[in-house]
């Protein structure tokens, strides 16, 4: 069975909250529309793709102007470029096809009263047929058990303090901070847990890239205050209550972080991150409102990467969701294609050591989703630069569990406040009873 007959697809361009997405930027004065000629996006390798392209200025269509584009496949350089003009504020263009399977993007640019104005628009060919150019290790599952099981020598280790502004008359929060090891690294977390007498799932949240304070801890405060715990945490030991201006600092200090250690697996930075995810489930689960059977990892990008690893670490772990996850298919560039953030490859293919390369074999989220046993459901967007629709197609088409995907063709790396509460829906559908 086609595995795409199984995902649900929007494909309406105009989607809730459009006003913030990328594609159709807020007080933006140029509005952009492309509408590829299958209402899917998705083509089977050698059949054409036909863009119909409509501009607008003020909301008033475009005539008579010149618009430079640039086609190629997905994250690589254009392969092809001219010119084609806009007439009545509309144009097509035929962009081709692809033999293999994969993505192909039309870039487009044109000036306009001495602004420039950009947008892009991928689709898909065969994108259910993409494999995986990273290799499992022999014993990638056997580092992992040992490193799993070496970690819970530490005992669980925390401090909890009450934080008034993020409790409602439904949830209380609280900071808590988990120490990692005996070496004194730590992570901390905003605790939200239902208020009453009840026994409630637990959801784990990790954070996105970045040095930076835990974002927006009341975006979904809907888990909490709808009877589910939630832990919302960050990765590098730094207190959410930060100035900016310590946290930039901090930025400068730790550097490049997923560049740190890198030449071997044992002294790179997300060791301690992807162990730190799962000992965060030993605390979620010795608190007393905890129902004992109901444990979920949530998140997107960098934290969408941390979802899966984590679930894969941990068998307690009974369904994630992870949205266009990064650290996938890292070293896929050294191939002449797509692959995941960090791009460090992209940027300087001199990176790719035989050292670091075998690094990413052992951290690379496409591994983990191989192993896989619990429930996924995954959503990704076909427009995304940061974390491709390449990489996320692939970790998807590895996983083995029970699974499903919300595409979001014109989504680039963003999800809706709707999709997100699709991720809570999805969550409170899959309890154990």
């Amino acid at each position: 069975m086609n595995p795409l007959k199984s995902l649900s697809l929007i494909s309406c361009l105009f989607v809730a909250g459009v006003a913030f997405a990328e594609n159709y930027p807020y007080r933006d004065d140029m509005l952009w529309v492309t509408v590829p000629d299958h209402s899917d996006w998705l083509y089977e390798t050698g059949e054409n793709a036909v863009i119909d392209i409509q501009l607008y200025h003020y909301g008033v269509p475009v005539d008579s102007l010149s618009v430079d584009y640039a086609i190629g496949e997905d994250e690589m350089p254009a392969d092809t470029t001219g010119t084609i003009m806009i007439n009545r504020g509309k144009a097509r263009i035929d962009i081709g096809t692809m033999t293999e399977p994969g993505f192909r993007d039309l870039r487009l640019t044109a000036i306009i009263d001495g602004a420039r104005s950009s947008h892009h628009v991928k689709v898909g060919f065969s994108p259910e047929r993409m494999t995986p150019y990273t290799e499992q290790p022999d014993d990638f599952l056997q580092y992992w058990r040992d490193a799993v099981e070496k970690d819970k020598q530490f005992p669980l280790t925390y401090t909890s303090e009450p934080v008034e502004k993020y409790s409602t008359d439904k949830m209380s929060c609280s900071l808590v901070k988990l120490q990692l090891n005996p070496e004194g690294r730590a992570m901390y977390g905003y605790l939200f847990i239902p208020k009453g007498d009840g026994r409630y799932p637990a959801v784990m949240t990790p954070p996105g890239a970045g040095v930076k304070t835990i974002k927006d801890p009341m975006r979904h405060r809907y888990y909490g205050e709808g009877g589910v715990i939630r832990l919302e945490i960050e990765i590098h030991g730094l207190h959410p209550e930060l100035t900016e201006e310590q946290f930039a600092a901090h930025r400068k200090e730790i550097g490049e972080y997923l560049m740190t250690g890198v030449e071997n697996r044992d002294s790179f930075y997300m060791k301690d991150v992807y162990l730190g995810c799962r000992r965060f489930l030993d605390l979620l689960t010795s608190l007393p409102q905890w129902d004992g059977k109901n444990l979920f990892t949530q998140g997107g990008s960098q934290g969408g990467a941390l979802a899966i690893t984590t679930a894969m670490l941990d068998e307690r772990v009974n369904g994630c969701v992870a949205n266009h996850p990064a650290l996938s298919e890292m070293s896929r560039y050294v191939t002449g294609h797509a692959g995941g953030y960090p791009h460090h490859i992209r940027k300087d293919l001199s990176l790719a050591t035989p050292e670091l390369l075998r690094t990413y074999q052992y951290y690379d989220v496409v591994n983990f989703a191989r192993n896989l046993k619990c429930p996924v459901r995954m959503t990704w967007g076909y427009n995304d630069n940061t974390c491709p629709p390449s990489t996320s197609y692939i970790v998807y088409n590895v996983i083995p569990s029970v699974k499903e995907s919300l595409l979001t063709p014109v989504n680039e790396h963003w999800t809706s406040e709707e999709t997100e509460r699709g991720h809570y829906r999805w969550i409170m559908d899959n309890l154990k009873k």
